[in-house]
């Protein structure tokens, strides 16, 4: 019976295990490592940015103005369906991706699935760092959840 990284009496001896640490590993495990932190980094930065002056004034400018115009609290000035759009895409996406790596990792491999996760990532930082307009966010937001999906499967 496995017990983790403690060592089980009868179990194999160590070293037993002829697999060696190679470059493809480190860079696989890089990888994973990778999903998970930009999944929590997005989650970090995301309520933080939404509540920006500056971005609400350049791509929700509706929710800027009831933002301004709240008397007693921001407790329900954000109550916008773009707004939540633009914060959920990321996480929908990212789900969908979650749920399809599994078949396509069997079908081309895991390194082959974190890479694309990645490269996915990384056009999804470039359309949103690019973006002009509320779409370009959301579909840029897409691309990183696809990203995400794929690395964490």
């Amino acid at each position: 019976m496995a017990g983790g990284g403690f060592p089980v009496a009868g179990g194999a001896p160590p070293g037993d295990y002829a697999g060696g640490i190679t470059f493809s590993v480190v860079v696989t495990c890089l990888m994973a490592a990778s999903g998970g932190l930009i999944f929590g980094y997005d989650i970090g930065i995301s309520g933080g940015v939404t509540a920006m002056e500056s971005f609400l004034a350049a791509f929700f400018p509706g929710v800027l103005r009831r933002m301004a115009a709240a008397r007693r609290d921001e407790y329900c000035v954000y109550d916008s369906h773009v707004l939540t759009a633009f914060t959920s895409s990321l996480y929908l996406a990212g789900l969908a991706a979650s749920l399809a790596a599994g078949r396509v990792t069997r079908a081309v491999g895991r390194q082959a699935v974190m890479l694309a996760g990645g490269a996915l990532f990384f056009a999804g930082a470039a359309v949103n760092a690019a973006a002009v307009n509320i779409a370009m966010l959301i579909v840029g937001r897409m691309l990183l959840g696809f990203g995400i999906g794929f690395t964490n499967q």
